[in-house]
């Protein structure tokens, strides 16, 4: 399986991606742009100690060998240019060598003679335009210090080279800098030097951090200053979603959405917000086509609530294709019949929703009434109502589960849970069914009817073919059960163990009886499940794991037993919830498969013997049973005619085709990943349709139907689709595809066409999208494709993808499984999380915020300095050995560096501002997360470090994977030789 492919093996241009949680048929071929027959790659395995150079287009390379047999040459002493005469835009790029008949010719008295290994050009600096802002870094230094230019005659922007000073031992006296654009998006923006590199500053550079060929991280385009900017732009203000309309706010930038005919880009949100029209040349960019698609988004506070129509008074949609209305229709004969996009048909209006049109668009004349006519996102409440949803306890009673000493806490928090729900002010969910049992090797049902004097315990025996001799009183409403649940829970600690558990209790027992409590009752429901007894695969009589059958299988791969399994939960509606109170051992079976395929989640604890445990197991239990759900959802997605869907990624069971899929149950992060592919050119006047329509259940048994559409632009040019792609979509586009295919294939292969994707798509931008002026040395890039170099290069040494060696098997299942649910927020922040200084007092600076955050790097560390990691599944405070003592007492009451504890902690809850704020941060990040985090200090040189340098993207991984210098560096170089 981690077989690396061969240095010389050519790459396919398409794959089949198929598996449980992904389905995408083979797309048709495409042309390559120009590629040679392979190129080199970055191997991001084990840490080698062979170096090999630069000598051919077909070597692999590791992260840790020499990627250049070519020697570094010191440049030349320049002085610095003046500034007046960095905007003569006629001045030609003379920092780069002439080359006459292929050969570099160096200028006469020059001391630099020409290389024998493969010619890289030094890297110059300047911004090509063609139509639109792109942006050009600088990968080595120039050899002479001059200033490169570029005219435009739209868009003429101009920057230059200054000298700086470097160490006697530096490599390089002088390095180019950029500074990203300042102003609002597409406007002309000029790019200037940094005032830090005039002066000569440059923070030194960690060991971790600092480029093999010299480049300075400083000057790489920086993701933190990508978002700054859109929150400067954005935050807090309005978005109008109009059809057609411009790129939108990044999804880390918060703002009110307003909806003007196109759904919220929290909804869907587009890999390019225009189209190429032909098919060939949307292979040509060698970017996906395709959206993110959150069907129950929450919005954000300001907005607009989706608004609620009734089914009888809703304009009914296609009746030929199915596609729901929506502003995207065009009406015809007077409102008689409209145009479906979708299918290219016509359908008739039926009398009762008749209207006439009026204006040369041919509206209806009652347009701004209906949500369905004017709205880019509705919901359609149905007729027919359903059985409410369930809440049906699972608590483990076997020893193991008896001896852990924990039954006590759990019964304690299941019963303030309930208490809580059965409140008046709990929004009506005291009307909620509530079912209890308990299991070992046995199951022990309840019958929690209130006609009863007290609860009566029926227990199943033959569990294999399991059969429910009655049903009455198993789902009761909680109103009329909550003191008959309390006797219950009452007694569970005191039970007494009958069965002997060594050999372990199968996790799928509870959810098979839950199951069938659920079926026999026609009910959807949640199923919370609370496990102690050792873990063992569903199929073997010993806790085998992975490794226990003869065939051969990945160990993403769930068994086939717990797919038949899932299957069923998803038919009934049925999301597990597995909360395992005890720590499990690597080989063991991982018990997730089940729940993350029902749309549940797994949560894991060591024995809830400590405080921080026990406050995530409160915090997730709570949110577990008050998280808005959607249950036995069905998601059609309609594209336009000229497009199909190929492929769908996200967490779910595959269906008969990538445009259908069915769910047990989603909340408002669940986010899937669409693909799309062209079957025959676009209708640039039409444009592009993309509809989901989601068909669920509410917690009170109301169907309900939630239908999101999202026009866009086509355009025949290819300068126009990279103007519009953003590298947070893509990173989340390309993260659910990719944790999708480890199911079936090699994970060196998918970190190297990884890499070959992005590669082949900046030969395409520099080679169709830039001017001819743009010389070789320079690296193009999209303007709001400039972080995608840093998350690419962080999603490849992702633990999933690159393995290390303190990664256990648990942790890269969980860790995909929860990843793939990620809306394109939380994805972001987990490839590239927050690192947020805190203030040193209360009096030094302004409280904390996330507008604060620095490059993830350990340059961005100083020992006087606290620093907060921010990512949805991690929180971490770094405290380093210089932070003042009266810093220490304010946070953590303590005087002494050596005194602070490492590892998992609670900051205590003092009564200064320092406390206070710092306290209010986590919470609010607590906030943004779907689980409960637990805080953990990390001191500056301390053994527990290395789980703070894997957040520090920027940096070499302790894996093995490349830092983003040398990532981008080959890059450029890749793309450069497969157009030469």
């Amino acid at each position: 399986m981690m077989d690396a492919l061969s240095a010389n093996q050519s790459r396919t241009p398409s794959h089949q991606w198929a598996g449980p949680n992904g389905w995408s048929p083979a797309s048709p071929p495409g042309p390559l742009c120009n590629p040679l027959p392979s190129f080199q790659h970055l191997s991001l395995g084990s840490p080698s100690d062979q170096r090999p150079g630069l000598r051919n287009h077909s070597q692999v390379f590791t992260e840790d060998a020499e990627l250049s047999s070519q020697p570094f040459i010191p440049n030349a002493h320049v002085s610095h240019v003046d500034p007046a005469v960095s905007h003569e835009r006629h001045v030609p790029p003379c920092s780069l060598p002439l080359v006459i008949n292929g050969t570099p010719a160096y200028p006469p008295h020059s001391p630099y003679q020409p290389i024998t290994a493969p010619f890289h050009p030094p890297y110059s600096h300047h911004v090509s335009l063609n139509g639109h802002q792109a942006l050009q870094s600088p990968i080595s230094p120039p050899l002479f210090g001059q200033c490169a230019f570029e005219k435009n005659v739209e868009s003429p922007v101009g920057a230059g080279y200054l000298q700086t000073s470097a160490s006697p031992g530096s490599p390089f006296q002088q390095q180019p800098h950029w500074a990203p654009p300042s102003q609002s998006r597409g406007n002309t923006k000029e790019f200037v030097p940094s005032a830090a590199v005039q002066d000569g500053n440059v923070t030194p550079q960690s060991p971790n951090s600092e480029s093999r060929y010299g480049l300075d991280p400083e000057l790489l385009p920086n993701a933190v200053k990508v978002i700054a900017e859109d929150r400067a732009e954005w935050g807090g203000k309005v978005f109008v979603s109009e059809p057609f309309s411009q790129l939108p706010p990044l999804a880390t930038t918060s703002c009110i959405v307003e909806d003007r005919g196109n759904t919220s880009p929290f909804a869907i949100r587009s890999l390019s917000y225009c189209v190429p029209c032909e098919g060939q040349t949307a292979l040509l960019s060698r970017l996906p086509l395709g959206a993110l698609v959150t069907p129950l988004s929450k919005q954000n506070a300001g907005e607009e609530p989706v608004p609620l129509c009734k089914e009888s008074e809703c304009v009914s949609g296609c009746s030929c294709c199915g596609a729901s209305m929506c502003p995207a229709m065009g009406w015809q004969d007077c409102g008689q019949r409209f145009y479906c996009p979708f299918c290219g048909k016509l359908s008739e209006v039926p009398w009762q929703h008749y209207q006439p049109t009026k204006g040369v668009e041919g509206a209806r004349v009652d347009k701004d009434k209906r949500p369905e006519l004017s709205l880019g996102s509705y919901e359609i409440l149905h007729s027919q109502k359903g059985e409410p949803a369930a809440l049906l306890l699972a608590i483990d009673v076997s020893a193991s589960a008896l001896r852990g000493g924990h039954l006590e806490f759990v019964t304690q928090q299941i019963h303030s849970l309930l208490t809580s729900l059965n409140s008046e002010d709990s929004d009506a969910l005291s009307d909620v069914r509530v079912g209890l049992m308990t299991y070992d090797s046995r199951i022990h049902l309840y019958n929690l009817s209130p006609a009863l004097s007290c609860p009566h315990m029926l227990v199943i025996m033959e569990t294999e073919d399991l059969q429910l001799p009655v049903t009455d009183g198993l789902l009761v409403s909680l109103k009329d059960c909550i003191h008959s649940i309390d006797s219950v829970l009452q007694l569970i600690p005191q039970f007494s163990a009958e069965c002997d558990d060594s050999s372990g209790v199968p996790m799928e027992l509870p959810v098979k009886a839950g199951l069938a409590i659920l079926q026999a009752l026609s009910s959807p429901g949640k199923l919370l499940i609370f496990h102690t007894a050792s873990l063992i695969e569903m199929g073997h009589s010993s806790s085998s794991g992975f490794f226990g059958s003869n065939k051969p299988k990945s160990i993403f791969q769930p068994s086939e037993p717990a797919v038949s399994l899932a299957k069923e939960c998803v038919r009934q509606g049925c999301g597990v919830h597995l909360f395992v109170l005890s720590q499990q051992d690597v080989g063991g079976a991982w018990p997730g498969h089940i729940p993350y395929l029902s749309g549940g989640a797994l949560h894991t604890y060591s024995h809830l013997q400590g405080e921080l445990d026990r406050e995530r197991f409160t915090s997730d239990l709570k949110r577990t049973a008050e998280t808005h759900t959607g249950y036995k959802a069905e998601l059609r997605i309609f594209v336009s005619k000229d497009l199909r869907v190929s492929g769908c990624y996200g967490l779910f069971l595959p269906g008969p085709a990538p445009s259908q899929v069915v769910m047990a149950s989603l909340d408002q992060w669940t986010t899937l990943a669409v693909e799309l592919s062209h079957t025959r050119g676009l209708d640039e006047k039409r444009g592009v349709a993309i509809q989901t329509v989601l068909s669920y259940s509410t917690r009170t048994g109301d169907r309900r139907t939630r239908v999101h559409t999202l026009t866009l632009r086509c355009s025949p040019h290819l300068q126009d689709a990279f103007r519009n792609f953003q590298a947070q979509t893509l990173l989340t586009f390309y993260c659910k595809k990719m944790y999708c295919a480890v199911l079936e294939r090699p994970l060196q292969e998918l970190r190297e066409e990884l890499q070959t994707e992005v590669t082949e798509a900046l030969a395409s931008y520099r080679k169709h999208c830039s001017s001819a002026s743009v010389s070789t040395g320079q690296l193009v890039l999209p303007q709001y494709l400039r972080a995608l170099p840093v998350y690419i290069n962080s999603l490849r040494k992702s633990e999933v993808l690159l393995p290390g060696l303190r990664n256990s098997i648990h942790q890269r299942l969980q860790q995909r499984c929860q990843v793939l649910a990620m809306d394109t927020s939380g994805t972001v922040t987990h490839f590239y999380p927050l690192l947020l200084p805190l203030p040193l007092s209360a009096e030094d600076s302004i409280p904390p915020n996330q507008d604060q955050a620095l490059r993830c790097r350990a340059l961005s560390l100083e020992p006087r300095g606290l620093y907060l990691v921010h990512a949805p599944l991690t929180l971490l405070l770094w405290v380093g050995t210089q932070v003042p003592a009266s810093t220490l007492v304010e946070l953590f009451n303590t005087s002494c560096f050596s005194a602070l504890s490492s590892g998992e902690t609670k900051l205590p809850v003092l009564e200064n501002p320092l406390s206070v704020s710092v306290r209010s941060l986590v919470d609010t990040l607590n906030s943004l997360v779907p689980c409960a985090r637990k805080l953990r200090v990390v001191k500056q040189g301390d053994t527990c470090e290395e789980a703070l340098q894997r957040h520090l993207v920027e940096d070499k991984s302790p894996n093995g994977g490349a830092s983003y210098a040398d990532f981008l560096y080959h890059l450029h170089i890749n793309s450069v030789r497969m157009l030469q």
